[in-house]
C-alpha cells in the first residue's frame, strides 16, 4: 500500500515542480482544495492556475521526512515540504510541513487536500519566537 502512496507522491511532486497543469488535474480529486501556509485556501482552480498564469516557478519541490497513515480508503501523509522558486518574481520559503490527505477510488490514490504551515526560522519564513514567547509569556490569547 505505502508503495503506492511513495509512487502517487512521486509523481505529484515532480507535477507540481514542472508545473505540469494536465498530470495534476489526473493527480488531484475535483473537490480538491489547499490551504497555504498564511492560511489562505485555494480550490482546485485556483491552485492549477498558479502554474498556468506563469505566477508560480519551482526550481526545487519535494518532500521529506515522511509519515503515512493509511485508513482505509483514506491516507494522511505529514512530511517536510522542501522548496526553492519564485511566487510573481518573489522567492518563496523553503521549507513547510505539509500534510496531505489522498482518497483512494478502485483504481488509484489521488490528492484531497494539503494544508502547509511554514517551519519558523528556516530561509524566507517567519523567525523563531523569542525567549519570552517560548516560555509562553507574551503570546496572543
Amino acid at each position: 500500500m505505502t508503495e503506492q502512496i511513495d509512487a502517487f507522491l512521486t509523481a505529484w511532486t515532480a507535477a507540481e515542480q514542472a508545473g505540469d497543469t494536465r498530470a495534476l488535474e489526473q493527480l488531484l480529486t475535483a473537490d480538491f482544495y489547499g490551504v497555504g501556509p498564511l492560511g489562505f485556501i485555494l480550490p482546485r482552480a485556483a491552485w492549477l492556475a498558479r502554474h498556468g498564469q506563469g505566477d508560480l516557478a519551482y526550481e526545487v519541490f519535494s518532500l521529506e521526512e515522511g509519515q503515512v497513515r493509511v485508513l482505509g480508503p483514506v491516507a494522511v501523509v505529514t512530511a517536510r515540504n522542501n522548496t526553492r522558486g519564485t511566487y510573481r518574481g518573489r522567492p518563496i520559503p523553503e521549507a513547510a510541513r505539509a500534510t496531505l490527505i489522498l482518497t483512494r477510488d478502485a483504481a488509484s490514490w489521488k490528492l484531497a487536500v494539503i494544508h502547509m504551515s511554514f517551519i519558523a526560522g528556516t530561509q524566507g519564513a517567519p523567525p523563531l519566537p523569542g525567549p519570552a514567547s517560548q516560555a509562553g509569556q507574551g503570546a496572543p490569547r
